[in-house]
C-alpha cells in the first residue's frame, strides 16, 4: 500500500539544543534505515520549510501508523496522510 504523508515539523523553543539535536540524529537514523528496507521509498524537502513529502511503502495502515508514531520527532510533528492507488493512465 503506497501512501503520501505530508510531515510538518515544529520543534519548540524551550527544547535544549543539545536534545533537539539528539531526536534529530535519531531520526535520521531510522528514517535511513526504512529507507534500506524499502517502506520509506521517497522523502522530499519542501523548499524554505522544516517539513517534507515522503512516499510509504507498507503493508497495512497499521504499519504505517506504528511507523510513524515511531518517529523520534512525532511528538514535534503535524502529519497528514493520503493513500495512494494507481492512476488509469499510468505507463507504469
Amino acid at each position: 500500500m503506497l501512501f503520501l504523508v505530508h510531515m510538518i515539523v515544529d520543534i519548540p523553543g524551550t527544547v535544549p539544543a543539545e536534545e533537539a539535536e539528539a531526536v534529530k540524529a535519531r531520526e535520521k537514523a531510522y528514517s535511513q534505515e526504512l529507507q534500506r528496507q524499502g517502506k520509506w521509498a521517497h522523502i522530499w524537502r519542501v523548499v524554505g520549510e522544516y517539513a517534507n513529502y515522503s512516499v510509504f511503502d507498507v503493508a497495512s495502515n497499521d504499519e504505517l501508523h506504528e511507523i510513524l508514531s515511531n518517529l523520534p520527532l512525532f511528538p514535534y510533528m503535524t502529519i497528514s496522510v493520503t493513500p495512494l492507488a494507481t492512476h488509469g493512465s499510468s505507463i507504469r
